[in-house]
């Protein structure tokens, strides 16, 4: 008769363990991520903090007197695209009420995408570099580590939301408009972390889980662009309610400075914890480094076109053209729908010097179809530069080890990334010119001469795209560690072109942005010297890097 064995227990405080704290590791997690990102947070909280100091300065500067006030709400007042780009314009003859037309969708958009990418980063992102598991071994529960995830980025939002109440109660603003403005702020960026947390959960790769995110904030976006500009257009217009079909929508009904409405934050609190509690309830219902939906297995054996470093860059990237090309060029159609409107508002009210200011033309639908097609260019460039930076994420990966033990070298390989990417952003921005050509001819009756003036117009923005694309490939061959700083240059590009003017920056600092020269086609004349500029500077720069990139150590940190 042999001895009953006896099963040793699981050691105290795992999740495994019945009774064993449901949080198990959040405060040890949360403390480590304050650590390892103490610079990514700084970095992010100073440049949201510093862009709304000088947008509100810039207001309460030049807004002084109640006369001023009002020739400001004359102007833009009756603008729907002023609507489209800052909210339905409640409240435009007080300082608060400008404030907000001036600054709340840019700094959403920073405390949205901040978060959403944050939270990312600390579940799915870990999970699929093995951190997590590793984690998971000493006893740190699943709860834990979404947890720690949410008091670190709810913990940042509502820092920010704190300082930018107190930041706008320093320039003498209404102290309810002053809370109502920074819990709005916090709000947005609990939402989309909820966004965030909840997609990291159902998809496996990191990548698709932004990805997704990141659509998600853009269809918010838009519906809300279209519902505030169809508001401004026609009171009764069905279009109006689009704004509250989304969270940026309800961010400004809160209306600060202009009636402060409590109950629509409530809704937006509302929401981020229903988005909160579906992520933790589909945390414990995965396997670690799994998705609710699985990645798609592939062949068996690979098809003969992914035996080369060009057949498996593109297949790396097809995915991102994809997503951000219907992305992109929806966004392109929206707003390029408005342009005839913008000619019939000109007639009635004071939009025209502020549509000749965002495209270059006193013909208003021309300047709208301008401006939107800048915008789409600066969005292709963000794409852009995240497929160049690729690059760095096989290397992280031990991917790239693999691929260079074959026949291929490290400039093809490099070599393939970069033409895939410049394929890809032409591609992009083709699309976004023929979808914005076909909608903008129709509703002008002007099919054929509408269409290639808008592709036009769409084609002549990717040269500065290429330029930021070669940039970051210079940043990933000679400082691999620091790719942070092509997106610093990027972001920072976009944020001087869109409101460098608006601060009264000298045209020297905003000359440093390459957009700041793209032509405004079809609003203005394309003259080739600042395109051929651009080409020739991609080239150039991307042949220093892939010189340097065979020289270095590959996967050096």
């Amino acid at each position: 008769m042999s001895a009953p064995v006896r099963t040793p227990s699981p050691p105290t405080g795992t999740a495994s363990v019945r009774g064993a704290p449901r949080l198990a590791g959040c405060g040890s997690l949360a403390r480590m991520a304050l650590r390892r990102d103490r610079v990514r947070l700084i970095v992010w909280a100073l440049l949201t903090l510093g862009i709304l100091v000088s947008l509100v300065s810039s207001v309460v500067r030049n807004q002084q007197t109640l006369a001023q006030r009002q020739e400001y709400a004359a102007h833009i007042g009756d603008s729907a695209a002023a609507a489209a780009f800052s909210g339905p314009l409640y409240g435009l003859t007080t300082k608060g009420g400008i404030a907000v037309a001036e600054a709340l969708t840019i700094i959403m958009f920073g405390m949205a995408l901040g978060s959403l990418l944050l939270i990312v980063r600390y579940t799915r992102t870990d999970e699929e570099t093995g951190r997590a598991e590793l984690i998971a071994s000493t006893g740190v529960s699943r709860y834990g580590r979404l947890a720690a995830a949410v008091v670190v980025v709810g913990g940042a939002d509502l820092v920010l939301g704190a300082v930018s109440t107190l930041i706008m109660l320093a320039f003498g603003l209404p102290a309810p408009g002053c809370v109502a403005f920074g819990l709005v702020l916090t709000l947005v960026g609990w939402t989309f972390a909820g966004v965030g947390a909840l997609f990291a959960q159902v998809f496996q790769h990191s990548r698709t889980a932004m990805g997704t995110s990141v659509a998600v904030f853009g269809a918010a976006l838009v519906l809300r662009a279209i519902g505030d500009a169809g508001l401004i257009a026609d009171g009764r217009s069905p279009l109006r309610h689009l704004s509250w079909a989304s969270p940026l929508g309800w961010a400004f009904e809160v209306r600060p400075y202009a009636g402060e409405r409590w109950w629509v934050a409530a809704l937006m609190f509302a929401l981020a914890v229903v988005l909160v509690g579906a992520a933790a309830a589909l945390v414990v219902r995965r396997d670690i480094d799994a998705g609710l939906i699985p990645a798609r297995l592939g062949r068996a054996r690979a098809t003969p076109r992914f035996g080369s470093a060009w057949g498996l860059a593109w297949r790396l990237q097809r995915g991102g053209i994809a997503g951000w090309g219907v992305g992109i060029a929806l966004f392109a159609g929206v707003f390029g729908s408005f342009a005839v409107e913008m000619d019939d508002m000109a007639k009635s009210g004071g939009s025209v010097d502020l549509l000749a200011r965002l495209g270059g033309s006193r013909v208003p639908s021309d300047s709208w179809i301008a401006w939107t097609l800048s915008l789409a260019g600066m969005v292709s460039a963000i794409y852009v530069v995240s497929a160049v930076l690729r690059l760095r994420a096989e290397e992280d990966g031990l991917r790239t080890e693999m691929v260079l033990a074959t026949a291929v070298g490290r400039r093809k390989w490099c070599a393939a990334h970069l033409v895939t990417a410049a394929v890809g952003v032409t591609v992009i921005m083709v699309a976004s010119g023929l979808v914005a050509g076909l909608v903008h001819g129709l509703r002008a009756d002007d099919l054929g001469g509408q269409l290639p003036r808008v592709l036009g117009g769409a084609l002549v923005q990717v040269p500065a795209a290429l330029l930021m694309a070669a940039v970051a490939f210079v940043v990933h061959a000679f400082l691999p560690r620091f790719t942070a700083v092509a997106w610093v240059a990027v972001v920072g590009a976009v944020l001087l072109t869109q409101i460098g003017a608006s601060l009264r920056f000298d045209q020297a600092v905003l000359d440093i942005s390459p957009f700041t020269h793209a032509p405004k086609a079809p609003a203005a004349s394309v003259h080739a010297a600042p395109l051929l500029w651009f080409l020739g500077s991609a080239v150039l720069l991307a042949a220093v890097g892939l010189y340097r990139v065979g020289r270095r150590d590959i996967g050096v940190s």
